[in-house]
């Protein structure tokens, strides 16, 4: 896995072998990013199953102002700070061990919202729906942000509350569904 534009493009991250993730293919990070270039720079960032952080260490590479890193695995949250502080980025970066609805309950509770919000869960859990619905109800997305959820199955809905499906991609397998916020 390498980080494939921006600021610290061709540096490898690792991580991609943690039991029970699987890190999203390199084309298919570069065709997201290609299709969200012009969210990325100077925003902040949720990566709620951050894995390895390949998602957040993208987003900061291409100018993020500040990401947010969740993952309830242990393991994934040793990795994730090992390549932030591999590519000397802990600054830009917040990290956090939580299960993802005490994340958002977290991120509510303290007022914070974001402009860009990866959503790359363990896709036998189905659970972007009751996300979305989530980030809908309590204004975890900023007036025209994006999410980009990564999953196996096309069972989203066109719209959640205020967030509107504006693009959705065939990788493969994987299917990619971007929000905004209207």
């Amino acid at each position: 896995m390498k980080v494939i534009s921006g600021s610290l493009k061709g540096r490898n991250i690792n991580g991609f072998d943690i039991v029970g993730t699987r890190p999203t293919m390199d084309r298919v990070k570069e065709s997201i990013f290609g299709i969200i270039q012009n969210y990325v720079k100077e925003s902040v960032v949720l990566d709620l199953f951050s894995g390895s952080g390949n998602y957040g260490i993208e987003a900061i590479s291409n100018g993020a102002k500040k990401v947010f890193f969740n993952d309830y695995n242990k393991k994934c949250v040793k990795v994730i700070k090992s390549n932030l502080d591999n590519f000397n980025i802990l600054k830009q970066s917040i990290i956090t061990n939580l299960d993802y609805k005490k994340a958002l309950d977290f991120y509510y509770k303290e007022g914070i919202s974001f402009d860009l919000i990866f959503l790359d869960p363990p896709y036998k859990e189905h659970i972007i729906d009751d996300i979305l619905i989530y980030i809908s109800n309590n204004n975890l997305l900023n007036d025209k942000g994006i999410i980009i959820c990564e999953l196996t199955t096309n069972d989203l809905d066109n719209s959640y509350g205020n967030l509107f499906l504006i693009k959705e991609r065939k990788y493969g397998e994987k299917q990619v569904f971007i929000y905004q916020k209207q």
